[in-house]
């Protein structure tokens, strides 16, 4: 890879709505370098302080976040960022470690001649995994401004990156009970972008 690409970690929550699921989302702020504007989930770049945070991963999650990973880090410190972000930017804390808390869902490497490059990972989480009200955003950041609980529809309406488009319809079909055949990973760490299923 020609431009530095940045480990990240990225968490969807998810509950049962009234009206069906709903996730959780926030807006970027106009004046941020990547993704000016948009809705996104929480989550970011892996930090050199994380440290590996373990018994939140199945086996198959664990043995998928390795595959095709070179020297990246380590699954754990990839959980270790998931649960940092989702902290930092809505002052959420998930309980102590559970195997199955996290689910690693979706993988994306952001195509050259971006501002920054990251090669990101998804967990699915339900909010029941919490260890506080999933309402209470007092403690965030305030990085993401307006964090609401969404349904499907209404998310999929917002200003979106395209991959959030494509990660929110692969989250759908989980939550209603689909089954994932290996977890999609949009590869453009070449030249030419490669779709892959992490089996």
């Amino acid at each position: 890879m020609s431009e530095m690409v940045r480990p990240a970690a990225t968490v969807i929550l998810w509950r049962n709505g009234s009206d069906g699921p709903q996730v959780l989302m926030g807006q970027r702020g106009a004046g941020a370098v990547f993704m000016p504007s948009k809705f996104v989930f929480p989550g970011g770049g892996v930090d050199p302080e994380d440290a590996p945070c373990p018994g939140y991963l199945v086996p198959d999650c664990t043995r998928r976040l390795a595959l095709l990973a070179d020297a990246g880090p380590a699954p754990d410190v990839l959980v270790a960022a998931a649960l940092r972000e989702l902290a930092e930017e809505t002052g959420l804390i998930a309980h102590a470690a559970r195997a199955g808390a996290l689910r690693f869902v979706f993988r994306a490497i952001t195509p050259p001649g971006r501002t920054r490059r990251f090669d990101a990972r998804f967990f699915l989480a339900d909010a029941a995994a919490l260890d506080c009200d999933p309402e209470d955003f007092a403690r965030a950041s305030g990085e993401l401004q307006h964090l609401r609980w969404l349904g499907l529809p209404e998310a999929r309406a917002l200003d979106l990156p395209f991959i959030t488009e494509v990660v929110l319809a692969e989250v759908a079909a989980l939550v209603t009970g689909h089954d994932q055949p290996g977890v999609p990973f949009f590869d453009n760490s070449g030249t030419t972008p490669q779709f892959r299923r992490l089996l």
